[in-house]
């Protein structure tokens, strides 16, 4: 087995797979466009997914990049070895093109003669069938046949060299609906001994790691009915921190050597030592720089929500192990110079990251201090305090339990019904999990007619907005569902009664003209000449798409887009302003319907 870096091994990745004639694509941003499924991209499939669904790709057939990835999903994992909520994974994509076979004789290729891991270590998980969708025999046969060339005999079933598992851990594709399919995981056997309690591939003991998955999209969910897809795509994600803590012989990501220096600095600023919440800080910080670098802002909605949960349960576990003032500040400036080399936005963002932190921690212990006031008056002339009223000072004021405990252990303080704490914590994770129930699965964007037809209408709105406001407008931000539209765009003021009226007037006008859309690919110096202000700029290939709104000498619109987009304005009906509202110094947010 090699000792390689972390950086070598994103780019032994990369090179191998371009020796293999795949095309490498950059990482996107960690926003989502025009994708309501998701807070933040989750996987390397999230900027493939007009092409995972038959849209030509400007570089072809087969893809690979590292992606940075966040994972909400994961938070309250994170203290492990392994779990984390920021992460690049390692993507392979054939987008119609190679099938199981040849996918995972790629990736086994990879682990074994690039990484060098012994191949007596690797195991793998095929889907075995279930509601009406088959075996996965091909998987199965290719496997097989790969373990053979090593002299493996590898044999199926429980404890043995591939396991079968059913839609719960190997299937990939969402309940709404779209391309779906069997998976493959590979496994790296770590040599622990085996849990008392019938270890398994997906046993959670720590022998197995999860270094892979190999994704066959060959069916369509429509109508709760699987039918052929009528395309075979691969999607394979490999998690790039985990390859290093496999090379680097250690025993957690955190250890590895892009991680050390962080935690180092973390163990270094605790006064008191525990594992768990060190690890906690290392990840929610670095995972916080990542946000702040897309643009994000601590907020209490949708991705800046996420982003002031975890800068705040870093700052709850600083508390915990008794850190300096600042000392986050301290952790992401190292965090920063550790991923800067493989994502350098960082250092273009440094500053913006820095005052964000602090900006958010000052907030923080101005909202702890009230906390604290409310503590005062609950127990005055009290007994005790509830594990209610404890948990309650939590979800208000991020007030942590252990402070409180301790308040109270002081002044001689008893707390009654302790176990209402964790009533009352069930209960809120329950709410949580209900109110963002389809919002942090992963999976491919809505691509229903109406969501089809909102996405051209948002290419009318934003080219409207640049003519009546000023060539300053460009896209910020957007989110498409089949109910609406949501644009966010730079500007000092909310639009006058009268602008909006005018911006309404135009779209209308122009969905009235009957204007076709059509589309051609051009280089990315030229695209970027015709579309000059791109904020997505970093993320595009060498290849770009440009979509025209009208006649291309003379068009009402020009984007660079990857689609899917109506063929004329015509069918979308009468646009609608419903809101307007500010969501940030200097940036403004238009909701929008079609009747």
């Amino acid at each position: 087995m090699r000792n390689l870096s972390y950086i070598k091994i994103r780019e032994e990745y990369i090179n191998f797979f371009k020796s293999k004639n795949h095309r490498e694509i950059p990482s996107a941003s960690l926003i989502p466009e025009d994708d309501p499924s998701v807070l933040f991209v989750n996987a390397g499939m999230f900027p493939l997914v007009p092409f995972l669904k038959g849209e030509p790709h400007p570089l072809g057939k087969r893809l690979t990049n590292s992606q940075r990835c966040i994972r909400t999903g994961d938070i309250d994992m994170v203290g492990d070895a392994t779990h984390c909520t920021a992460f690049e994974m390692l993507g392979n994509w054939s987008l119609n093109d190679y099938f199981k076979q040849e996918a995972i004789e790629l990736t086994v290729e990879f682990l074994v003669k690039i990484l060098q891991l012994d191949i007596n270590r690797i195991y793998a998980s095929v889907f075995k069938g279930e509601g009406g969708i088959p075996k996965d025999e091909e998987s199965i046969k290719a496997w097989r046949e790969i373990f053979s060339k090593y002299g493996i005999d590898a044999k199926v079933g429980p404890n043995q060299r591939i396991q079968e598992f059913g839609k719960e851990n190997n299937w990939w594709g969402l309940e709404s609906g779209g391309p779906c399919g069997p998976d493959s995981e590979i496994f790296y056997d770590t040599e622990k001994q085996p849990c008392s309690k019938g270890c398994n591939l997906n046993c959670e003991c720590g022998k197995y790691v999860e270094i892979g998955n190999n994704v066959f999209m060959e069916y369509l969910l429509e109508d709760n009915i699987y039918k052929p897809l009528g395309r075979h795509n691969v999607d394979f994600g490999g998690g790039l921190v985990r390859y290093a803590m496999i090379s680097q012989d250690v025993d957690s990501i955190y250890e590895t050597d892009i991680y050390n220096p962080i935690f180092k600095e973390v163990k270094e600023l605790s006064s008191i030592q525990n594992t768990e919440s060190q690890r906690i800080v290392t990840d929610h910080i670095l995972a916080s720089c990542w946000i702040i670098m897309d643009g994000v802002k601590p907020s209490n909605t949708m991705q800046g929500y996420v982003l002031r949960k975890l800068i705040r349960r870093s700052m709850r576990h600083s508390m915990k192990l008794e850190m300096p003032t600042h000392a986050l500040s301290q952790i992401a400036t190292i965090s920063i110079e550790q991923f800067k080399s493989a994502i350098p936005k960082l250092e273009k963002e440094k500053n913006n990251i820095l005052n964000t932190l602090q900006e958010e921690e000052q907030k923080f212990n101005k909202t702890l201090h009230k906390g604290l006031k409310e503590l005062d008056r609950l127990i005055t002339k009290r007994e005790s305090i509830s594990g209610e009223e404890i948990f309650k000072l939590y979800e208000t004021y991020g007030l942590p339990k252990e402070l409180t405990e301790e308040i109270l252990n002081e002044k001689n303080i008893g707390i009654r019904d302790e176990e209402g704490y964790h009533k009352a914590e069930k209960q809120h994770q329950k709410r949580s999990e209900l109110s963002t129930k389809g919002i942090f699965k992963g999976g491919l964007a809505d691509t229903s007619e109406m969501s089809i037809k909102y996405h051209t209408a948002t290419h009318l709105l934003l080219a409207s907005l640049r003519k009546i406001l000023g060539e300053h407008i460009y896209q910020k931000g957007s989110n498409i569902s089949p109910e609406r539209l949501r644009l966010d765009f730079p500007n000092d003021n909310l639009l006058t009664d009268e602008e909006i009226q005018e911006v309404e007037d135009m779209v209308n006008r122009t969905i009235a003209k009957g204007l076709d859309i059509s589309f051609k690919e051009v280089t990315k110096e030229e695209a970027l000449k015709t579309v000059p202000f791109s904020p997505f700029e970093e993320k595009y290939g060498d290849t770009l798409k440009l979509y025209y709104v009208g006649d291309i000498t003379d068009p009402f619109s020009v984007e660079i887009c990857n689609g899917p987009h109506v063929s004329n304005t015509s069918v979308l009906g009468k646009f609608k302003i419903v809101k307007q509202e500010s969501i940030g110094s200097g940036i403004k947010r238009i909701k929008a319907i079609l009747q």
